[in-house]
């Protein structure tokens, strides 16, 4: 019997949205149609796997490089600008941020929003429980902290991750522990960005797997409000059509990478990715 591919447990939750979503407005003013809290979506790390998406060709560079703004607890869109990843462009441009009250802000300037900011480094204490405490239940990054939110360009949407260590078992004490990983998220753009926080919320996961001497292990995500935008139905309905190709896999450039600030772009070598054509999509800011 074929296994299923794990690409299409993404492909058919974007068939019950279009099939049975609710029409519902939303901040932007594009429309969507929606359904709350569907099933995770689980992904397999093992054996340096990588879920980049291969329904459509992904922006891996964006995501590369756009995780590793967020580790470093960047919050200007124009350093990524700067480098072709435009893709918060949209989100800190003046007239953007002089709707939400923060006019007064520079371009690109999108406050608050990274797991590093107020005084804790979050992704730290992550590492460090995870290296000293694996069994700790509270090895927890959360970007959501209701007084900063009048300050942020966008509230974050992936929002809260949790990571678990599996310890090696008693017959093979030797082994490295494996690393899993569970992301929520409040607002999840199935069209165009589901595709990128699955890949970087892997990429994340695989990092801190490096740095902390574990293996990945699986990526779970569970979504709130789970949506595709009304201008992004044709576009979707095309990629329903196509069928998955396997994962690629991940390989460090360098060896022995122990700090997570550590990593540049050059770093990260994606094997066998082989993918169907992009697919333009417009994003809703």
């Amino acid at each position: 019997m074929t296994a299923v591919h794990e690409e299409q447990q993404y492909l058919d939750l974007i068939r019950r949205v279009l099939d049975t979503g609710d029409p519902r407005p939303d901040r932007t003013g594009t429309g969507t149609l929606s359904i709350f809290a569907p099933p995770s979506l689980r992904f397999s790390l093992a054996d340096n796997t990588l879920p980049l998406l291969t329904t459509k060709r992904t922006f891996l560079r964006g995501i590369v490089e756009e995780l590793l703004w967020f580790v470093r607890g960047a919050t200007d869109s124009t350093l990524l600008a700067a480098k072709g990843v435009k893709i918060w462009d949209g989100n800190g441009s003046a007239a953007f941020l002089e709707s939400r009250g923060l006019g007064h802000r520079r371009e690109g300037d999108l406050g608050p929003v990274i797991i590093r900011g107020g005084g804790v480094d979050q992704l730290r204490e992550c590492i460090h429980k995870i290296k000293h405490n694996p069994t700790d239940r509270r090895i927890i990054l959360s970007a959501w902290n209701p007084a900063d939110i009048p300050q942020m360009a966008l509230p974050p949407c992936h929002m809260l991750c949790q990571f678990y260590v599996h310890l090696p078992p008693a017959s093979s004490p030797t082994d490295k522990p494996k690393l899993s990983c569970l992301m929520f998220q409040r607002s999840a753009d199935l069209g165009l960005g589901i595709p990128f926080n699955i890949a970087s919320y892997a990429l994340l996961t695989h990092m801190i797997a490096q740095v902390t001497g574990t293996t990945a292990h699986e990526l779970i995500i569970q979504l709130g409000d789970a949506h595709v935008y009304r201008d992004h139905v044709d576009a979707l309905e095309v990629q329903l059509t196509r069928t998955p190709k396997p994962f690629p896999k991940l390989r460090w450039a360098r060896e022995g990478i122990d700090d997570i600030e550590a990593f540049e772009y050059a770093d990260f070598v994606v094997e066998g990715y082989e993918c169907h054509p992009s697919i333009p999509m417009k994003m809703s800011v």
